[in-house]
């Protein structure tokens, strides 16, 4: 009996474990400025848009629950244009642990800043990646792909490619949509601009630097600090070659991944060696300039 008992456990424990999604996603939606009796709606959305990204397969991997991605979604409505239509923004954060350590590091934190969406308390979402059927279901999909894509490209060198591949089949099915963000001549910051760049082969050097700084870089500073640190700096190369052939009318990608590290180039440079610090601090304010004053505390800070 005890044996068929530990069988049985075993079994559901494995199945459990295969059926874990892959996104740990905390979503918030806030509508402090939308003037409405039912505000139980915003909190029927932000439950319908919670299950539909964490109880929904996006991978053929197998998750261990320890494995999820660590990421958040808020969205801000900021006007109701009728019954069941809205229109806002969203704030998305993608986040990954550094190995053998309890420190995570962004990975993402972009905003959208004109989202539209239709949406009809107690109604399914449904979502079809081989057509347009919802705006809503489209946005969040293809920011699930964009957080997978650049996740997985911190662990393999364009490990990412397949996701950002299924970003970019969304973004082809929208551009019928009535709603703005999927087409190239909407906007210079775009959903359409942020996955063109992405698998532009010439932005390729942004994503091999997301690699080298993530899996080179940040994963053996436990116990090669040193290495890890001149790995970085080595990478940070790449974003300057970037920055100065300037590939497209619009760099998105680069503006994206300096957003989301430039606080922790601060942190990981500030103990470096001083000939290590200017070289930085060079390059940092070349391809960075809006954040110069925040890199010039490498040189003032923790020095050896």
């Amino acid at each position: 009996m005890k044996t068929l008992f530990l069988s049985i456990f075993f079994i559901i424990v494995f199945v459990f474990n295969a059926h874990l999604q892959e996104l740990n996603c905390r979503v918030q939606v806030y509508a402090q400025q939308v003037q409405t009796s039912n505000k139980h709606i915003f909190e029927s959305m932000q439950k319908d848009i919670f299950e539909f990204i964490n109880n929904r397969k996006w991978t053929e991997h197998v998750y261990s629950h320890d494995e999820r991605i660590e990421c958040s979604i808020l969205i801000n409505i900021t006007e109701q244009i009728s019954t069941d239509q809205y229109k806002g923004t969203m704030q998305i954060q993608a986040i990954r642990p550094v190995y053998n350590s309890n420190y995570n590091s962004v990975v993402l934190n972009f905003k959208d800043n004109d989202i539209q969406f239709n949406y009809v308390e107690f109604q399914s979402m449904d979502f079809n990646e081989n057509s347009f059927t919802s705006n809503l279901t489209s946005l969040l999909a293809y920011y699930v792909y964009i957080i997978l894509g650049f996740d997985y490209d911190t662990f393999s060198l364009y490990g990412g490619t397949p996701y950002f591949q299924k970003a970019e089949k969304i973004v082809q099915n929208a551009q019928n949509a009535q709603e703005k963000g999927w087409k190239s001549f909407e906007s210079q910051k775009n959903r359409y601009w942020l996955v063109e760049n992405v698998l532009n082969t010439k932005y390729a050097p942004v994503r091999e630097f997301l690699y080298r700084y993530h899996r080179l870089g940040l994963d053996i500073m436990h116990n090669k600090q040193a290495d890890g640190r001149a790995e970085i700096a080595d990478a940070l190369q790449l974003l300057q070659k970037i920055y100065r052939d300037k590939p497209s009318p619009f760099m998105m990608l680069l503006q994206i991944v300096l957003d989301a590290k430039s606080d922790e180039f601060v942190q990981i440079f500030s103990e470096s060696f001083p000939d290590e610090k200017t070289r930085v601090v060079n390059i940092l304010k070349e391809i960075d300039p809006t954040n110069s004053n925040k890199y010039q505390r490498i040189l003032t800070e923790n020095k050896q």
